[in-house]
């Protein structure tokens, strides 16, 4: 009995001990290790302190986890050269590292990662928003588009959360909105129809890419105009 007891108080103290120690997914990154991950590859424009260096990089002291997860996933940061515009591309650090580095940037205060729950049920509600504050620059099929300055990005790839971030953060050219301009439940719907967009219905027949009424106006124009000096050509060529 004395053999059982003692069994099961080891056994006890065991998941007492798991508990306490939760894996790394449970707590997150590491700052010490994102701190010497930022030196290695972010301090050379932010600065050893991360107060910003004029010219190359800004203060990330309130940045944030949200701006930090944010530029790291979506692979805009870190720059080649500083005045490049970031763009989407391969993250240059692993989950585990971005983890890390998230850890240590949140650590200099800031906001969190939004939390984000695409609402299928708002579909149509998300459109109206993202037509009144998005469209004009992503177009209404969330496909991007050129801007004077910079480029709109296409959102085919980007994550409910990254969605959430971009909306919170208003990285490079685009407008930040707060909770009080688009509350979470119309960040949900605006996720949710951009979602939508991934594969959207072309009732109108063959959609080239979604890219908008004006250039797809202007591939029928040419479609047109080639068939019929195409026709033209045939009726107009000499008998023999």
């Amino acid at each position: 009995m004395k053999a059982l007891a003692l069994l099961a108080a080891t056994a006890a103290l065991l998941a007492l001990a798991t508990s306490a120690s939760p894996s790394r997914a449970q707590r997150g990154g590491d700052p010490a290790r994102g701190r010497a991950l930022y030196v290695a590859g972010c301090a050379r424009c932010h600065g050893d302190d991360a107060r910003g260096i004029p010219t190359r990089g800004p203060d990330l002291h309130g940045a944030g986890a949200l701006a930090a997860d944010f530029y790291l996933r979506t692979g805009r940061m870190p720059l080649a050269e500083p005045r490049d515009e970031p763009v989407r591309a391969k993250p240059a650090y692993s989950s585990a590292e971005i983890e890390d580095l998230v850890a240590y940037l949140a650590s200099l205060g800031g906001p969190p990662v939004p939390a984000v729950r695409p609402d299928t049920t708002a579909i149509a509600r998300g459109r109206n928003l993202f037509a009144t504050n998005c469209a004009g620059c992503h177009q209404i099929a969330a496909r991007g588009g050129v801007l004077t300055g910079g480029i709109a990005p296409a959102l085919e790839q980007a994550t409910p959360t990254q969605i959430a971030e971009a909306i919170r953060l208003g990285p490079y050219l685009m407008p930040r909105f707060s909770a009080r301009e688009l509350p979470p439940e119309d960040v949900d719907a605006i996720a949710a129809y951009v979602l939508s967009m991934r594969d959207p219905p072309n009732r109108g027949g063959w959609g080239i890419g979604d890219i908008g009424p004006i250039p797809e106006g202007m591939v029928a124009w040419l479609i047109g105009l080639a068939a019929l000096i195409g026709v033209a050509r045939l009726i107009g060529e000499p008998g023999p």
